[in-house]
Parts: structure tokens; sequence; C-alpha cells
């Protein structure tokens, strides 16, 4: 069974009719009615389907949280039109509160994909078609489930646990956040699922969730709780399943080459048509007025946010032949004059129609494996023969020269440098930072880095001071506000402290 992804958000909107009066209760033939839907093996592929497309939506803001609050990327200030500059610079300045707007879109849209999710689960319990189908339906929807909370608690600490599909708005307002162990047990038991129902690796449709995958986010999970047996003897099963690091760090993000051997998982985009799948993310990352010098259209400008930091630029190696693909450190404009701010080039590809590009994002990739294998065996056993081997293995491939002989904390340093360049701009350097960091620890590195930026910022401000609170952080930071409306609506909810 194989069912290519082409997402289309429409089928996601199942429509609940009800009313006391029987015959005033009617079906509309132009809507998906969710107790008439859900019926066929197609239908629930459909409702997958739709769940894939929520994530599409999700992963294009997801640079804000796991990038930019980091010290990988800043933004292109614009002095002129503060636009919505304010609500993305709180995240940037670690201004963030619990009416940041930017966070309870986030808070939302994930809470909004777990209700779909759970309706389609709910569905399959009862479900007569193909056995092996709805294995597989179980294993993706479960796969994205954990996903989903495997971020929020990481975003929020403790968060509301819903399994279950809601059968009125009302029963919402009623949930309490669960701690932080009962929704990893959540999260193991879904990616544990998933392992047993998803396919093998070349045996699923581009782009679907794999055995592969399930697998690589669990030890993810592992090492994230510090379990670092667990993790090795989880990332262990994915080296022989068939992915390997290609050739070329180029060729990694080439939209031509999708879905190639290293790609573990990636959220699917399509380009150059008119069924709404193209991903833009050049179009938010490129310089704000490049007009047509950056993004190969005429007097196209960029969003200029998420720009690389002059530290992440200072931090490569010499040789380093990820620099160039990762980012320009400036670009010539249309007078021919250079202007020194910099970009991410890594979703930067010529695309036929304005707006509509078909690079697909990363989300686990066979180098992310190997360092994390690296990082685990470090942890547990000390920096082995084998950790710099998987160490090793992609800085090669970056042009650089094998390390050995390094001791346990240099060990330590060196992978969470190391990922810090290979997974540029791919949405970990947060997360990275806090797991290999205390809340102490991460507030004095933040501090340290924003001080750098306040001294000397990447990109020119026009004279606008910084404020008195701009790159302050404090360690309660670690965690993000859980947003004041959903305190306001539901009043079990707590808030994290220091907000």
């Amino acid at each position: 069974m194989k069912y290519f992804i082409i997402t289309l958000n429409s089928l996601l909107l199942l429509t609940l009719v009800s009313c006391s009066d029987d015959y005033l209760v009617k079906t509309d033939p132009t809507s998906l009615v969710e107790d008439e839907f859900y019926q066929t093996e197609e239908q629930m592929a459909q409702a997958v389907n739709g769940v894939y497309s929520q994530l599409q939506d999700i992963i294009h803001d997801q640079w804000q949280y796991n990038e930019f609050i980091t010290d990988n990327t800043t933004l292109h200030f614009n002095v002129a039109n503060r636009g919505q500059g304010p609500a993305l610079e709180a995240i940037e300045y670690w201004q963030i509160n619990q009416s940041t707007p930017n966070i309870t879109n986030l808070y939302n849209s994930y809470y909004q994909a777990l209700v779909n999710i759970n309706t389609a689960l709910s569905k399959l319990e009862g479900a007569t078609f193909d056995e092996t189908a709805i294995q597989q339906f179980e294993g993706e929807l479960k796969f994205l489930r954990a996903y989903y909370y495997f971020n929020l608690v990481q975003y929020f600490g403790d968060v509301i646990i819903m399994t279950e599909p809601l059968d009125t708005p009302e029963e919402a307002w009623s949930y309490a956040r669960q701690p932080v162990e009962e929704v990893y047990d959540l999260i193991e038991s879904d990616l544990n699922a998933a392992v047993s129902g998803a396919p093998d690796y070349g045996e699923a449709a581009a782009g679907r969730v794999t055995k592969g995958a399930a697998l690589s986010l669990l030890g993810k999970v592992y090492l994230t709780r510090k379990q670092y047996g667990q993790a090795i003897s989880t990332l262990e099963q994915v080296l022989p399943m068939g992915y390997s690091l290609l050739a070329s760090y180029e060729d990694v993000f080439d939209p031509a080459n999708k879905n190639h051997e290293e790609s573990i998982f990636a959220v699917q985009f399509q380009g150059g048509n008119d069924l709404g799948e193209h991903s833009s993310f050049i179009y938010t990352f490129a310089p704000r007025e490049s007009e047509g010098a950056v993004i190969d259209f005429p007097g196209e400008n960029g969003g200029g946010w998420n720009t690389p930091t002059l530290d992440i630029i200072n931090s490569y190696e010499d040789g380093d032949l990820r620099k160039e693909v990762s980012l320009n450190e400036g670009y010539t404009n249309n007078e021919g004059d250079w202007v020194p701010v910099p970009y991410i080039t890594k979703y930067h590809h010529p695309h036929s129609i304005r707006g509509r590009t078909d690079d697909n994002w990363p989300v686990l990739r066979y180098a992310d494996v190997l360092l994390m294998l690296a990082e685990a065996i470090n942890e547990e056993e000390g920096p082995t023969t084998e950790a710099h081997g998987y160490l090793n293995q992609v800085r090669e491939r970056a042009g650089l020269d094998p390390l050995n002989g390094l001791d346990q904390e240099t060990f330590r340093d060196t992978v969470l440098h190391e990922r810090r360049m290979e997974l540029a701009f791919e949405n970990h350097r947060w997360f990275d930072l806090k797991r290999t960091h205390t809340p102490q620890e991460l507030a004095d590195f933040l501090n340290a880095h924003g001080q750098e930026e306040r001294d000397n910022p990447t990109t020119s401000r026009g004279g606008i001071p910084f404020t008195e609170g701009d790159y302050v952080f404090e360690p309660y930071e670690a965690l993000f506000p859980i947003p004041a409306d959903e305190i306001l609506i539901n009043g079990d909810l707590t808030q994290n402290p220091g907000y």
C-alpha cells in the first residue's frame, strides 16, 4: 500500500452537523461530514494526508522558535516599517511574555493538529479495511502526534495531554496540564507503535513516516531525557536500514534530489503549480531591500528574518564546505555594490513561479543520527573510537580533518559545535542548547551572545538603539509561557514560573 502525499487542506475540513430536531439535520453534499467519512481505506488516506498538510503550515514558522531565538540567527532591522517586527523581535530579543501573539499561534497550531490526529485515530479503531493499511495509518498518525508532543514538552514543559477527540468545545476547557514525565510516556508509547506499524525505508511512498523515522525520533527522545544507553541501542537500529550520507552536502538540499538516502523524514512541498503545496522559505529569509538581486524576480524583496548572525558565520572552520551551501555573507545589489547583509541559502533554489518554491524542509537526516550516536556514546561510555568515528563521518563529508583522542568534555563541546554547523538553520539549535545546558547555563550562554550582538549587531539598526531589556535572558525563559488567552478560557491551566 502506497499513498503519495498531495496534501490539500480542504481534506481536513470535516463538517459536524447537529440539531435537536431530526428533520432539520441536513447533509451538505459538498462537505465532508465526519459521521459519513473515514469509511474506506481511501477516505482514511485522505484524512492522514490532511494531517501531513497541517505539518506543512506549522513547519513554515518553526524557525522563529528554534533558530531565531538562539545565537544562530537574527533580523534585518526595518527602521521605516515596523510591520510584524515587534512580535518577532520579542522572540529574537527574549522579550516574550504570555501575550506574545507568535507564542499563542505556536501553541494553538499544535493543538489544532492534535485534534485532527486524535479524530483520525479514533476512527481507525473500528475500521474494517486492510489490516496492514490500518497499522500503517496508525503508525503515521502516532509518529506525528509524538513529534508534536515532543516539541510541545520542550517548548512549554507540562502540557495538556489529549488522546481522544472532543465532542464539544467545552470539553477542552476542563483539561489541566500534565507532568513532563507523563508527556514523555505518551511520546515513547506512540513512537514504539510507529516503529511497529510504519513501513521500512524504501517501502513507503516519498515523504511518509517510516520505521527509520520513528526510531530516529525515539532515539532523540532518549537522548533528550539523558537515557543514553537506550538512545544508543535505538539509534543503532537505524544504521543498517539503508540510509547514508550523500557525497555532496549541497545535494542534500537540492529540490531536484528530494527524498534521497540521507533524508529520513522531511516535510514535503511542491512548487511550480497551483495546488497550494509550495514552500516559500527564501521569501522570508532573504534581505529586505535586495530588489531581485537575491530572489530572481524583478523587484522582489525578502522579509529579512532568520538572518545568520556574525557569530555563526565566524564559527565555521576554514575549509568547511557547508558554509557556502548554508549561507551567504551578503549580496551584490542591482547597482553593483556589495551589501553586507547575510542570508540563508539552504532553501534558495531556482523556481518558475514567483513565491512558490519547491524546497522540502528536513526534519530528520542521517547526519543527525550519526551525531546523536556520537553524543550518546560519549555520555554513556566516554569518547570511544566508535564515537569519534560517527563524528568524523560528518566532518569528513564537510571537507574537514578527522579528530581523534578528544577527552569527554572536549568531545561534548565538539559534537555540539558540529551539530550547529551540520544542522544549521534546520530547527535544531534551541533544543540542542536546552538539552546540553541547565537553565542557568543557557542564560549565561545566551546573555554572552546577546552582549556580542548589542556591541556589534549583525545588521545595521539605522541608528535605533537597543532597549534596556533586549538580549537579556533569564533562566525561567528556557520554557515559553502558556498563552494568556488559554488561561483565560481554561481556569485550570497554570502559568510557568517567571511570567
